[in-house]
C-alpha cells in the first residue's frame, strides 16, 4: 500500500505495527512479524529516514510514529516538488534543444525550401508582410527590446488587425522591461486593445517569427538584425522553435499584471541577473540581454549583492546556484518524524 513512497514490505509492516502499539520495542517489533533485529533496525532507519518515526521527546533514545495524514502528505509534497524539480530540468533541456535547432537552422548549408535567406532588413520587413498576410491559425513573435523599430511596428497595425479580424491567434513575447522602450510597450498595448495577447519574461533568446507551425523567421546575428535574417521550412526545426516559444509563453506573465517574487524574493529577472553573473558575464552583455541600462544593471546587481553578502559578482552568482535560486521554486515541508522504541 505504500510502497509509492518509498517503502518495501518490511519496512510498511513495521509501520503499520508501530502505529497500532506505539511502545514497541525491537524485540517486541521482531516477534510480532517474525524478522530478526537487524531488518527491524534496518526499517526503522528506513521510516525514520522518510519522516515517518522521530525521536521521541518523553524518552530518550525512543522512537515515536509520526500521524499518517501529517507524514504522508508531507512525502507527497517531496514527489510533487521533485515531480516539479523534474519537469523544470526537462522544460530547460528542451527550451536548449529548441536554442541549439534555430542556431543550426541558421548556419547550416541547405538548398531548396529549407532555408532562405533574406539578405538585408527590407527583404526581412518585406517577408514579414507577406507572412502575417498568408497566416491562417497562428502569427508568433519572440520581440526582445530594440528588435523592431518605431516605424516597423507601426507599420504592422494594421496587419495584426487583419490578422485578428480573420480569427488568426496572434501572440507576442517581450522582455519585462518592455515599459522602458515606447516603441515596444505601445505596440503590445495596441495588440491587446485589438484583441492579441502580449506576456513577458526576463530574457528572450532570439528575434523569431513562427506562422502556422510552418514556417519560421530567425536573425542571422541577434545582435545586428540589419544583417538579415533566415526563413525556415521543414517540421523538425519549426517544431523546435515553436517548443521554445511554448515554454517560455507558459513562464510569461500577462502584459502589465504586476511582477511576483518566489519564495526567495526574487523577480524573474534578478534571478536571470544572478545566472549571468555566474555564467562570468560583463554588465554590459547582461544590461543588453535583460532590456536595461549598464547603469541600472549594476544598480540591481549591487544590491543582491548585499542581500547575499557577497563581496564579487561571480560570488553572487555562485551563491545563488548554491542555494538553488536558478531552479523553479520547490515547496519545502515542515513536518517532522516519529517512531518506535527500541
Amino acid at each position: 500500500m505504500l510502497q509509492g513512497f518509498g517503502l518495501d514490505a518490511t519496512s510498511e509492516s513495521v509501520y503499520l505495527s508501530v502505529l497500532a502499539e506505539p511502545d514497541s520495542t525491537v524485540a517486541d517489533l521482531g516477534l510480532r512479524l517474525d524478522l530478526n533485529e537487524d531488518d527491524v533496525r534496518a526499517a526503522l532507519d528506513c521510516l525514520q529516514r522518510l519522516s515517518l518515526l522521530r525521536p521521541s521527546r518523553e524518552s530518550p533514545g525512543a522512537l515515536c510514529p509520526v500521524s499518517p495524514e501529517i507524514a504522508l502528505e508531507a512525502l507527497v509534497k517531496h514527489q510533487e516538488a521533485e515531480l516539479v524539480r523534474q519537469q523544470n530540468q526537462i522544460a530547460e533541456s528542451r527550451a536548449a534543444i529548441a536554442v541549439l535547432a534555430a542556431e543550426y537552422a541558421i548556419t547550416r548549408h541547405a538548398s531548396g525550401d529549407v532555408l532562405e535567406r533574406l539578405a538585408d532588413i527590407d527583404a526581412v520587413r518585406e517577408r514579414s508582410v507577406q507572412l502575417a498576410r498568408d497566416a491562417r491559425h497562428e502569427f508568433l513573435s519572440l520581440m526582445p527590446i530594440g528588435a523592431q523599430s518605431a516605424e516597423s511596428m507601426t507599420a504592422s497595425r494594421s496587419a495584426d488587425r487583419q490578422m485578428l479580424e480573420r480569427g488568426v491567434d496572434v501572440r507576442a513575447l517581450c522582455l519585462d522591461t518592455i515599459d522602458r522602450d515606447p516603441a515596444t510597450s505601445g505596440y503590445a498595448r495596441r495588440l491587446t486593445r485589438l484583441g492579441g495577447r502580449v506576456r513577458t519574461v526576463p530574457v528572450l533568446p532570439i528575434r523569431m517569427i513562427i506562422v502556422d507551425r510552418e514556417v519560421a523567421m530567425v536573425p542571422v546575428d541577434s545582435e545586428h538584425t540589419a544583417l538579415g535574417a533566415v526563413l525556415v521550412r521543414g517540421a523538425g526545426m519549426v517544431v523546435a522553435m515553436r517548443t521554445l516559444f511554448d515554454l517560455l509563453w507558459e513562464r510569461g506573465r500577462d502584459f502589465g499584471a504586476p511582477r511576483a517574487r518566489d519564495r526567495h524574493g526574487l523577480t524573474g529577472q534578478e534571478r536571470e541577473l544572478l545566472r549571468f553573473l555566474y555564467e562570468g558575464h560583463t554588465d554590459e552583455v547582461v544590461a543588453r540581454k535583460l532590456g536595461i541600462s549598464t547603469r541600472t544593471c549594476r544598480r540591481i546587481t549591487a544590491d543582491l549583492m548585499n542581500r547575499l553578502g557577497a563581496r564579487s559578482r561571480f560570488q553572487a552568482g555562485a551563491q545563488a546556484a548554491e542555494r538553488g535560486w536558478f531552479h523553479y521554486p520547490v515547496p519545502e515541508t515542515d513536518v517532522c518524524v516519529d517512531a518506535p522504541s527500541s
